[in-house]
């Protein structure tokens, strides 16, 4: 069950990585249209129009998609921005106590957004919405990857919440670096 778990958490880490590689490329192509468009109307004397008819919605859909699938991977590096400024100085079973109770209220609220992203991704389904740019996207094509990234952080909270009420440290310790803690 773990390694199924932390392949979930990994493979969705790698589609963000994914997204991003996406836009740097969606970007990068962007700017070389408009580095030719440039040379060619100072050859010409008149611009020829290359561009990538919608790429800024493109890359905005790409980075939410990125962000929202590397929530659970993140949360599970340890990456997640914590204030351990007090939880730091309490002792251990306090301290344990308090990483339950965050993780509780952060499993509620996630499985909450992830309910209510879900819902709208089944109304945009329904109502046949589209985005409104040059090109017109179905907008749960976007949305998805936002519920997908939403479910797997509820999951990998949830894991975290049995991990830590069986008595295991939580996943965060002694991983990256808490600079307002030191």
């Amino acid at each position: 069950m773990r390694r199924g778990l932390d392949f979930i958490y990994r493979a969705a880490g790698g589609l963000a990585a994914v997204f991003i590689l996406a836009i740097v490329v969606l970007v990068f192509t962007q700017v070389c249209l408009n580095l030719a468009d440039k040379i060619a109307a100072g050859l010409f004397d008149k611009s020829i129009g290359l561009t990538i008819p919608s790429y800024a919605d493109f890359t905005g859909f790409f980075l939410a998609a990125s962000t929202f699938l590397a929530l659970a991977y993140t949360l599970r590096a340890g990456g997640h921005i914590r204030v351990t400024l007090l939880t730091n100085r309490l002792p251990a079973r306090p301290r344990r106590k308090v990483d339950i109770f965050v993780v509780l209220i952060a499993l509620a609220m996630s499985a909450y957004a992830t309910w209510y992203v879900i819902l709208l991704v089944g109304e945009s389904i329904e109502f046949g919405d589209r985005s409104s740019g040059m090109v017109s996207v179905p907008l749960w094509l976007p949305q998805l990857p936002l519920a997908l990234g939403l479910s797997i952080l509820t999951l990998a909270l949830a894991d975290e919440l049995v991990g830590l009420l069986r008595g295991h440290r939580a996943t965060w310790e002694d991983k990256g670096e808490n600079l307002l803690s030191e």
